[in-house]
């Protein structure tokens, strides 16, 4: 795996919309912030598009602006103003290549989970964290923190605290993983998620709970569950029931779909659409540990 250098002081960094539009006033907090740390800042030409009603401008655009930063070596991070809906309909277009000579972190969540994955393709380490939008809110310092000591440090440890539905163990492997919405839609593409022998962190938003028993049950059937080294659990936001309720809930459907298999599995993790969401490298080698105490995984010397 490809692992970006760490960041400097007066290094640049661009700020970019694959997704769904934002307004200035949506990243102006965030700029400063990363100005603070002495981050040179730049935004994207279409960045405020007004091509499209609910993307951050027309497809090329999006493209052009996401493939001008890869392409540019001066920059030496990019991160998603904001996910919602968008990335995937540009993901194949995307050059790559440019990063194998010339690495740089790539920073988002949520709907740029497949981003991530296209990058775990090209065995290119990527970061999971907060994105500029969400910097504003209540209880994010800690969110923002983490992302500012992966990006400077190159390293993340992260801790939850004990649960009773928790299986434990140890493990070691590549995090990987994201929004569970989004490791489905890459079944059957060029993005397509691979997880033997890796931690595999999902998380997700806004779903009813026999949809997400659909998306577990396909990721079983898929064979995705089978040969983890550990599975992580983050935010499961707003899940709710329809009208006739589902019965079981969130933690049940997860451990229903992996039934059988011994590996470690961690709930209630600090990562997702919620306060904290810390920040973790994707693609990055760790060992993880969930006992009685709690759950901790952190980044291992060792690079796969």
């Amino acid at each position: 795996m490809i692992k970006p250098s760490v960041l400097l002081p007066g290094d640049r960094l661009m700020i970019v919309a694959p997704s769904r539009k934002v307004q200035p006033a949506d990243v102006e907090p965030a700029i400063k912030v990363l100005k603070d740390w002495g981050l040179e800042v730049r935004v994207s030409r279409n960045l405020h598009s007004s091509a499209h009603t609910y993307l951050a401008g027309t497809d090329q655009e999006r493209l052009n602006d996401l493939q001008s930063a890869i392409n540019d070596n001066e920059i030496k991070a990019i991160i998603s103003a904001r996910g919602g809906y968008g990335s995937t309909r540009i993901l194949d277009q995307l050059d790559l290549s440019p990063l194998s000579e010339y690495p740089k972190w790539i920073i988002g969540f949520s709907d740029i989970t497949a981003l991530h994955l296209k990058l775990l393709k090209e065995n290119i380490m990527s970061i999971h964290a907060i994105m500029p939008i969400l910097f504003p809110k209540a209880q994010a310092a800690e969110s923002i923190e983490s992302l500012r000591r992966v990006l400077f440090h190159g390293q993340f440890t992260l801790r939850s605290g004990p649960y009773e539905k928790n299986r434990f163990g140890d493990a070691q492997g590549t995090v990987i993983g994201g929004n569970l919405s989004l490791l489905v839609d890459s079944l059957g593409t060029s993005s397509e998620i691979e997880t033997k022998n890796c931690i595999l962190i999902i998380e997700e938003i806004d779903e009813y709970r026999y949809r997400l028993d659909r998306m577990m049950t396909q990721l079983r059937r898929a064979g995705k569950l089978e040969n983890l080294a550990a599975l992580i659990v983050g935010h499961m936001t707003d899940i709710k029931d329809p009208e006739l309720p589902f019965g079981d809930t969130v933690d049940e459907i997860i451990l229903n779909a992996v039934r059988g298999y011994d590996y470690p599995v961690a709930f209630k993790f600090p990562t997702g659409h919620e306060q904290p969401n810390l920040a973790w490298i994707h693609g990055g080698l760790a060992t993880l540990t969930v006992s009685g105490e709690g759950t901790r995984i952190s980044s291992a010397s060792l690079v796969l």
